[in-house]
């Protein structure tokens, strides 16, 4: 399902889905991650750990160009910031809708499209990192296919018996613009040599940029129709098939011309998918709560739609996350605006100034208890001196009492996130990825954060010393 939308009315029981619900259906070890950032792992769809932090790294070609590709990371999976540019140059060629994994050897590989979209391409790039940022040139690889006219859009995809493969697509000088995908696996562990190509049977001619999931024993397919300029889906009980399409046309309603699209499992256990707009010069993104049935309103992705091309994405959990103590109570502190706390104001939360001058009942309503997220023990709840919780309604930060749904402690969970000075967090919302408690007009909000610098100050807060 969808991500639900906004309650409206009065503080009570809710009625909308949430994510709890709709992963309540599925067993925890029904979903497994075989996309290309990474091998196929159990998904347990959780918070990180305290003291641990989730990585996205994106390593996409420019809009201005396609000489190289810069490095940009994200703990959200939705503000990205530059890394490096210009991180990888290939010795010759060009370098276009790179895909990222890290292999069982502990680096980083890279798989790319080595030529522009005019010329002939018979050749994968491959290139290998230590740390994500210093990138060293391997080989090229012929892709042994008769009359080879191009070898587009190579995609990362371990499979759960551990074997890596990568999906490309290719056309022939029989029809140079009408692309197949096929299946390249890996001979050895080295990365070096590699299977026959094989087609993906089912998903058939005048599809590209194929990218594929594995949700437990099912593959998902997710694939441009050339003709139609949609994203298409498509599922088989193996990775090369054959595919039966469940989705055609607009199916998911992200529109035309899109392309590269690239899935990864946020969280709080949603997939986003993340394609690139190019009719329109955006990068876009969309979740899914119901494994890929239905999806959010795609949204452009901030501070890099517009600048960058077709990537893949990979999800890592690192050590050095933010942490907050629980059974502990505290005050929170703005931290562009340090006289002004959190206090709780007739329900509602609002940032006013708080002082040593402050009353008894003003500092007792700027103090809080920290526990552990009501809908996820890796995040956090807040509960006040009366036993509420602070939670998002009609995206206004408030305290209400626990109705014992998942509803609620969904909307009161939110992710520890690093914040934007030394000694302050961000608080994402769990059911609502992207979206952050902020303060805007001294009141406190969750809002969907746009990438700027003034964003994630406005959404940084310090747990100090509690006030009482």
């Amino acid at each position: 399902m969808t991500p639900p939308p906004p309650s409206t009315g009065q503080p009570g029981p809710a009625t909308r889905r949430t994510v709890l619900r709709a992963l309540a259906a599925l067993p925890a070890s029904a979903l497994a991650l075989g996309a290309a950032p990474g091998l196929l792992t159990t998904a347990t769809a959780a918070a990180p750990a305290r003291g641990y932090a989730t990585r996205y790294t994106v390593v996409p070609f420019l809009d201005s160009s396609d000489a190289g590709v810069s490095v940009y990371q994200s703990d959200d999976a939705t503000d990205f910031r530059l890394i490096k540019a210009a991180a990888y140059t290939p010795p010759a060629n060009r370098v276009r809708d790179a895909s990222v994994l890290k292999h069982t050897d502990g680096r980083y590989y890279l798989t790319y499209t080595t030529h522009t979209w005019q010329d002939t391409s018979t050749t994968i790039g491959f290139a290998r990192s230590t740390d994500l940022v210093n990138w060293t040139f391997l080989y090229d690889y012929t892709v042994p296919i008769t009359n080879l006219s191009r070898a587009w859009a190579p995609e990362w995809f371990v499979d759960g018996d551990g074997s890596v493969n990568v999906l490309v697509s290719c056309s022939t000088t029989a029809d140079e613009w009408t692309f197949t995908p096929y299946r390249l696996k890996a001979a050895d562990s080295a990365l070096t040599s590699w299977s026959a190509p094989v087609a993906l049977s089912g998903i058939g001619a005048n599809h590209i940029d194929t990218f594929v999931v594995r949700a437990g024993s099912t593959y998902h397919a997710f694939t441009k129709n050339e003709t139609t300029k949609y994203i298409e889906y498509a599922t088989a009980a193996a990775l090369t098939g054959p595919y039966t399409f469940r989705g055609t046309g607009d199916w998911a309603g992200w529109g035309g011309t899109r392309e590269g699209p690239a899935l990864v499992q946020l969280d709080n256990g949603a997939w986003r998918i993340f394609f690139d707009g190019y009719g329109d010069g955006s990068y876009y993104y969309s979740d899914s709560y119901d494994t890929f049935a239905t999806w959010s309103a795609p949204a452009k992705l901030p501070a890099v739609s517009g600048t960058v091309r077709h990537f893949t994405v990979l999800k890592e959990t690192v050590t050095g996350g933010p942490t907050l103590p629980t059974g502990v109570t505290r005050s929170f502190r703005s931290a562009n605006y340090t006289t002004r706390y959190w206090q709780e104001q007739s329900a509602l939360v609002n940032l006013p100034v708080v002082g040593s001058a402050s009353t008894t009942a003003e500092k007792q309503a700027a103090t809080f208890t920290i526990v552990a997220g009501l809908a996820d023990s890796g995040g956090c709840s807040f509960r006040n001196a009366a036993g509420n919780y602070l939670r998002h309604y009609d995206f206004r930060a408030r305290f209400d009492a626990h109705d014992g749904t998942s509803t609620f402690a969904a909307d009161a969970t939110f992710v520890l996130r690093a914040g934007a000075s030394s000694g302050s967090v961000r608080l994402e919302s769990y059911n609502y990825p992207g979206r952050y408690l902020r303060h805007y007009d001294y009141q406190l909000r969750v809002d969907a954060a746009d990438g700027t610098d003034l964003f994630r100050q406005d959404s940084s807060f310090a747990a100090v010393t509690a006030w009482a």
